[in-house]
Parts: C-alpha cells; structure tokens; sequence
C-alpha cells in the first residue's frame, strides 16, 4: 500500500466545508479512508477536520449536525463558534503584534489583537463531536501547527518537543483568527492562527519516516482562480498561499524526489459559494455542496487520476 500524506490547509467555517466535500469525493471515488493517512496536517480550519478524520466523524452531519435549512444551519453553527467575550489586551496587540508590524508591515500586525469572540465553543463542538479524542492526542501521527505570539514563529503540535496538550485545545488554538478570535493560552503561552506562518504548512509531513509516496493537499485558500467580482484582499490572500503552497510542494519533491503530490483547489464556482467572508456561516452548506460537484471535475483531470488511483484506489472499488 502507498503511504500517504493529508495536508488540510485553513480557510474558515466554509474551508472546513470545502476539506469535507473534497475529502468525501476522493473516499467515494477511491475507496480510500482519509484516516488511513500515514500523517495528517491540519491547519486553522484544517485542524478542526483533521480532528473528525482521526476521529472517522468525516460526514456533513459532523458540520451541520441536527439542523434543517439554510437559516438554521448558519444560526446553530453562529452558536457553536462564535463566543462572545470581553475585549481585552490591548497592551498585549501593541507589544507583539501593532508595534513590530509597523517595523514590517503584514498579516501579523493584527497578532494578539483584542477580539469580540472565544474559541470555546470550537473546544466544546470538536468534544460533542469526537468524544475522548478531544481531550488526548490521536493514536496517528497529526500535527497541528499554531504561531506563537511571543516567538512569532510557527509551532507545530503533535510533533517532538512541542507543548503538550489535547486535540481540541491545539485546533482552537490554530483557528484563533485574529481580530476574530482572542489568543489561545497553552502551557503559559499564548497562540493564534497557524495560516499566519503558512496557510497550509504541507511542509511538516517531511517529519515522516519513511518517506511518503503521495501527499494530498486540499488549500481552500490557494486558488489559482479569481471569484468574478473579488474584492481586492481575496485575490491577495490567494496570491499569498499559492507562493506558500508552491514552496512548499518544491521542497517536499526536493527532499522526496519520488514522491506524488496533488493539491486540490477551489475552482471559480466554489469561490462563488465561500467568498468574500470564509468565515460567514450561511455560506456553509452551499460551499459543501459545490465543492462535491466540482470534485467530479477536478478528480477526473488525467494527471490528478492517474496519481490517485495508482496510490489509492482500493481493490473490487468502481
């Protein structure tokens, strides 16, 4: 059997939608378990999915749970992750996010900013959702990278010498937008959003030994495509982990010349569906929905299938 590689980059409430349409289309193309991944990295939003994944909770259900109707998907998921708290740490954003990004202008001016909403209810959706898992590290190699606000640097849970914490804590942290969501505190440390140091840190399944035979890549933030009527910051934020992604890819086939990689990438109908707010509730179902459809497409691209089905299709599957 090949030995496979899952890299779930961020994207938001619609990026998780996106990983599940694109991850239940290649397991009902295939025959192939998601959770058969040798290593799975899961950044932001991808953190959360790499959670149902270790978990096998992989299902629509596991985003919308018991709720009927467009309207009462986005009020029962608005609930779940959008947990009011107090605005707070002002001083904090000066020292380590304000201050050194007017030194070097970026995404990272808005580290430890003071934000309106917690990731509690992520914590407690991912515990409804995956029971035990939640509160202990997957059996299987995960990793979920973080950036420290006091480092500014990547950290990448789940591997050698890095914190030591549960599931659910690490994949609040990695999800802790900033200006959205306050910062994460684990092991005295505070923690926001991994996608600050890479959208989708497909880099980190180096760690594996032996090498991987094919890594699969889903970047719901790394289109090459532009949403007809983006607004500017769209387009920049794709430009942005498309250069990531690409480096990233460059130096796994560099380090694993013989290794297959193949990114999956929202197409112009998905965008229509997931911008220009990923993290807008209402979006959700639509997004999943899309992306299914678009998955027929992208899935039966001659290279993209021809990579697939020598490493994952699972013999009698049609």
């Amino acid at each position: 059997m090949s030995r496979v590689g899952l890299v779930l980059g961020g994207g938001g409430i619609t990026g998780a939608a996106y990983h599940l349409g694109a991850l239940l289309a290649v397991e009902m193309a295939t025959g192939w378990n998601p959770d058969d991944a040798e290593v799975v990295v899961g950044t932001s939003s991808g953190a959360v999915v790499a959670g149902l994944v270790r978990a096998g909770d992989l299902s629509l259900e596991s985003l919308i749970g018991d709720a009927e109707g467009h309207a009462e998907v986005a009020t029962t998921l608005a609930d779940r992750l959008y947990r009011r708290t107090r605005l707070k740490g002002v001083v904090r954003w000066v020292r380590h996010g304000l201050a050194p990004g007017l030194r070097r202008p970026g995404l990272q001016l808005a580290v430890a900013s003071p934000a309106r909403y917690t990731t509690a209810g992520i914590e407690e959706w991912l515990e409804e959702r995956i029971g035990d898992l939640a509160h202990r590290w997957p059996s299987k190699p995960t990793i979920v990278p973080a950036y420290d606000v006091a480092a500014r640097a990547r950290v990448a849970f789940g591997t050698e010498g890095s914190p030591d914490t549960t599931l659910a804590r690490a994949a609040a942290a990695s999800s802790a937008v900033p200006m959205v969501f306050a910062p994460v505190e684990i092991d005295g440390r505070l923690y926001v959003d991994g996608g600050l140091a890479s959208g989708t840190s497909a880099d980190l399944v180096l760690g594996a030994d032996p090498p991987l035979d094919l890594v699969i890549v889903s970047a719901p933030m790394a289109s090459h495509e532009t949403r007809r009527g983006a607004r500017l910051y769209e387009s920049v934020l794709d430009r942005v982990g498309v250069v990531a992604l690409d480096a990233e890819v460059e130096r796994i086939h560099e380090t694993w010349p013989e290794c297959d990689v193949v990114v999956l990438r929202p197409d112009a109908d998905v965008l229509e569906e997931t911008r220009p707010n990923p993290m807008g509730t209402h979006h959700a179902v639509p997004a999943f929905l899309e992306t299914l459809r678009s998955m027929r497409r992208a899935l039966a691209e001659p290279e993209v299938w021809r990579l697939l089905s020598a490493h994952l299709v699972v013999a009698g599957h049609r």
